[in-house]
């Protein structure tokens, strides 16, 4: 993230194969398949301490509900089980649609026979089923991990299957790999283990192959930025829509970073109207890059490492939004609060292609975020523009475009104008207009 690489993954084209192997591992745990085999390999033929247990109709609770839990429940339902699914981001009626029931985790914990976990492993995850868990659970229930290492706490899960509240487990993966010698967890007899083998199949790896090289393909030709694991994931097509307003956002950010005074506190980025339609990551990751850009000259920023650079130096980042429209179908506003105060952007977007910045702290304007522009704070007195104008063309600038802001909070006694000009403005020319009559500031910006 630091140099600004997108690491991207590929979900997809394991899932059915890592899915495949968390339902081997239900039929391994069930029937005692490997015990029996080294049994027999052993040249005995004992039947009496193999009794298993049938998967039709017992209850299967999946934890995550993703891309290879989905396939799992579809699976089990196939073998005739109920399946209870756990997932804060899916919604009952996309449980319904696949067949299955939407619990909270306390209920699927007390009712399920079997429990297969298919979430990532981070803060909110780890040692997700414990002690405490397993003291919910049903006596005899069985315990699936075949997502990560750490998820099943395993020193926990070994008492449960000694105290015989587990019945059994099947673990592909550890919180430690490969793990130590004479590991007893791996050594219990009621634990069917195998080495992280999810992905290990002939078809698995062709997929993913071939699934790198779409998305290496799909970026360079659309822009499109698919299971980003440091960076929002962008389709080709939402990338045409979001184009315009992520150029706004990036040259809002520039605009900020370039006319603040102090250091950076927080940043707000207000999300209003259509636009809340959208992923809103995308747009914030911009205005954080072109805030930091101007601030840190001898620092790579990039689109990547900005939100790292951001937390880094201790500047909160608060994302907001709400639906109702007000004077635009779609308004973004940026509010940047320093040690020396607070300055409010707002930008749009005219015929949806066209960045347009709206608003800069209590005037309103229309201005275009491109080139060289000269921001101009100052008392609203006759000639103020007359002079700046002289003194611009006396030094050979020429002003391309000019913008008034309009105050609707200050009263008349300021007024504030942006002037696009051709070329770099020197700093004695700067000083200059500094100088004349009524002036307040001069800040000169590059969008």
């Amino acid at each position: 993230s630091k140099f600004g690489i997108i690491v991207e993954n590929t979900p997809s084209g394991n899932a059915t194969t890592t899915a495949e192997q968390a339902i081997a591992m239900m039929f391994a745990v069930s029937r005692m398949i490997p015990q029996a085999t080294m049994s027999m390999k052993e040249g005995k033929w004992d039947k009496k301490s193999f009794v298993g247990r049938e998967l039709t109709n017992k209850i299967l609770g999946v934890i995550g509900v993703g891309n290879i839990g989905k396939i799992v429940a579809e699976r089990a339902l196939g073998l005739k089980m109920r399946v209870l699914g756990y997932d804060p981001f899916l919604t009952p009626e996309a449980a319904a649609q696949m067949g299955i029931e939407l619990v909270g985790l306390e209920d699927l914990f007390t009712r399920a026979d079997y429990i297969t976990v298919h979430v990532p492993l981070m803060d909110k995850t780890k040692n997700l089923l414990n002690k405490d868990s397993f003291a919910k659970m049903k006596k005899g229930v069985f315990i699936i991990n075949c997502a990560r290492g750490g998820i099943v706490n395993e020193a926990d899960l070994l008492m449960a299957l000694e105290e015989g509240k587990v019945a059994g487990a099947g673990l592909d993966v550890f919180e430690k790999e490969p793990p130590p010698a004479d590991y007893a967890l791996v050594k219990h007899p009621r634990v069917v283990c195998t080495p992280h083998l999810g992905a290990s199949t002939d078809e698995a790896q062709l997929n993913v192959a071939i699934e790198v090289a779409e998305q290496i393909v799909n970026f360079f030709q659309t822009g499109e930025v698919k299971n980003a694991v440091n960076f929002p994931s962008i389709s080709g097509e939402l990338a045409k829509i979001l184009k315009p307003y992520l150029l706004l956002t990036e040259k809002m950010g520039l605009l900020q970073g370039q006319l603040a005074e102090g250091t950076p506190q927080q940043i707000t980025i207000e999300y209003t109207g259509e636009i809340t339609k959208y992923p809103l990551a995308p747009m914030t990751v911009c205005v954080l890059k072109g805030l930091l850009e101007p601030m840190l000259e001898n620092v790579s920023v990039n689109y990547v490492n900005s939100p790292v650079i951001a937390k880094e130096r201790g500047i909160k980042v608060v994302e907001a939004k709400t639906q109702e429209a007000q004077d635009f179908a779609s308004l973004i506003t940026v509010t940047l609060e320093t040690s020396a105060g607070k300055r409010i952007v707002s930008g749009t977007t005219f015929g949806k292609k066209n960045p347009r910045i709206v608003r800069i702290d209590g005037f309103y304007l229309e201005a275009v975020p491109e080139g060289t522009i000269l921001v101009v704070r100052n008392h609203d007195r006759p000639g103020v523009i007359g002079n700046i104008g002289t003194l611009l063309g006396k030094n050979k600038v020429n002003i391309s475009r000019m913008q008034l802001g309009l105050s609707k909070e200050n009263g008349e006694g300021e007024a504030l104008a942006l002037y696009n000009v051709d070329g770099h403005v020197p700093t004695e020319v700067l000083n200059e207009l500094k100088a004349l009559p009524n002036i307040i500031s001069v800040k000169e910006v590059k969008l």
